[in-house]
């Protein structure tokens, strides 16, 4: 490279120092010249390096003249996607046009057609995304249903020791609860039983939301038939308003659905929980529930049935009385009405808290537990059936109720015959449809639990069912309604034995 020299022509007015004349275009090599005079080497980098080239003349070593040639320069190609781009467009715009098909070979017009409905496998990696998303919810309903039973285990706790803050070290309770111990454990191969099918089976509907505190909760038992509108028991469950839970009318709901009925075992807010008043309040909200959502699960909306058993007799009663007071007086029909019940059933229920104190006290419910639990002496009167249908204001209420069946044991020593008795004149006397079942040599527990658990015939349920398909005429027009022979759960010598030791 030694001895390059850059020639370029240049006219007067372009030579450092001088303006071009207006309007006269820099010529496009101006630059270059500048560059050549500084430096020889810095022009051929510039010649060999940047994307412009230009033409530079070299002198020849034959001739010693230089001959001017005009630079050269080469425009950028442009990038690669603006020369791509076009193409695509112009691809697409052929591809889009229609073209007429080549005729087919004559193989393939041999060839049957392909079954366009066939389904197409998934691949595995869908498969495995499809199983994965499975477990996945699986794992999650596991998990909200431990992180509910363990709320529900420490709700339980807490209750039980504030319950045991009010009981003292009473001997009567401890006596009490060691005979409750003793019961359980005589009838434990009929609870297993019972356990497995309110957990495994599926007729059973656990936990179906009702309301907005934590123990609005009620269980469905569905009939294994599933043609037509089925009958339907709202079932209020009992515990001395303590020990209540809608789990305790698994027995009932699965002897009634046998028999084509649909349970709805209504749970509500125990002591301490709650008082009578939050209790009645459950209760309410929990018909309310199944005669707004019954139909959802097949149910007849017009064959809707109240039941409740010893303590959730009384709440029942008292729900139902609270309901035709305010339709009577105020019209509220809100929630629900009286009329969407068809008959109201109490088994082994006090409807007269003045006179069941006394004798609660004696039986281990201490008077200041139950006070507390009632709200007060004051509020006995309020909440006792038998005295609020007596009274001028619930008078005309009482033509708006539904028919009542009272089921009591004449042996039952936890709360007296004598109580359905009562009750049943005073509805009797005030106007009110009413009728009385006494079961000779019945306890407490034989009619809700013990006979159930024999097997075989039983008669309350039987009436109980005699008296719901009643109410459909081709039922009993087509002799529809069989009742099954229920199979024994507990030997007979057990029975007794825990009659024998029942703290009830």
């Amino acid at each position: 490279m030694r001895g390059l020299r850059v020639s370029v022509p240049v006219t007067e007015s372009h030579l450092p120092g001088r303006h071009p004349p207006d309007g006269a275009p820099d010529p496009p090599y101006a630059s270059v010249l500048s560059l050549a005079e500084a430096s020889p080497r810095a022009a051929a980098r510039f010649r060999l390096g940047g994307r412009r080239s230009c033409c530079l003349a070299t002198r020849s070593r034959r001739s010693p003249s230089f001959e001017p040639v005009p630079i050269r320069t080469t425009e950028k190609p442009p990038p690669r996607e603006s020369r791509v781009a076009p193409m695509k467009v112009e691809l697409a715009a052929q591809t889009s046009q229609t073209s007429t098909p080549l005729p087919p070979s004559p193989e393939a017009a041999s060839a049957s057609p392909p079954a366009e409905d066939a389904p197409l496998l998934p691949d595995a990696g869908v498969r495995r995304r499809a199983a994965c998303g499975r477990f996945a919810q699986r794992s999650g309903s596991f998990r909200r249903e431990v992180g509910r039973a363990a709320a529900e285990t420490f709700l339980l706790t807490r209750l039980t020791l504030i319950l045991l803050r009010y009981l003292g070290i009473g001997y009567r309770w401890i006596r009490q609860f060691l005979a409750l111990c003793c019961y359980t454990l005589l009838l434990m191969p009929g609870f297993i039983q019972v356990v497995y099918y309110y957990f495994f089976s599926s007729q059973v509907h656990r936990s179906v939301v009702y309301g907005d505190q934590p123990r609005n909760r009620l269980d469905l038992y569905m009939p294994t038939s599933t043609t037509g509108l089925k009958p339907v028991v709202a079932f209020v469950t009992g515990g001395a308003w303590i020990i209540g839970y809608k789990g305790w009318g698994a027995l009932l709901g699965r002897r009634l659905a046998e028999r084509g009925i649909i349970v709805a075992c209504i749970d509500y807010r125990n002591f301490p929980q709650g008082t009578i008043g939050d209790m009645v309040e459950d209760a309410s909200q929990g018909i309310a529930f199944v005669c707004k959502n019954i139909t959802s699960y097949g149910g007849d909306p017009s064959r809707i049935y109240l039941v409740g058993q010893s303590a959730g007799a009384h709440i029942a009663a008292c729900a139902l009385l609270n309901q035709a007071i305010r339709e009577s007086g105020e019209g509220d029909t809100s929630s629900w009405s009286v009329s969407q019940l068809k008959a109201y059933f109490g088994i082994s229920g006090g409807y007269n808290l003045l006179n069941l104190v006394d004798h609660f006290h004696r039986r281990g419910l201490y008077r200041s537990i139950f006070l507390s639990i009632m709200e007060g002496e004051v509020s006995l009167q309020k909440f006792s059936p038998q005295m609020m249908i007596m009274e001028s204001s619930a008078r005309s209420a009482v033509s708006l109720l539904p028919r009542i069946i009272l089921f009591h044991g004449t042996s039952d020593y936890s709360i007296p015959p004598a109580e359905s008795q009562a009750f049943a004149d005073a509805l009797q006397q005030q106007g009110a449809r009413a009728d009385l079942f006494l079961y000779e040599g019945k306890t407490h527990t034989d009619l809700f639990l013990q006979d159930p658990l024999r097997g075989g015939r039983d008669k309350m349920l039987e009436e109980i069912a005699r008296v719901i398909h009643s109410e459909d005429p081709d039922a009993a027009a087509q002799h529809l309604v069989v009742v099954p022979v229920a199979r024994r759960l507990v030997p007979e010598f057990m029975l007794k034995l825990a009659g024998r030791v029942s703290p009830f």
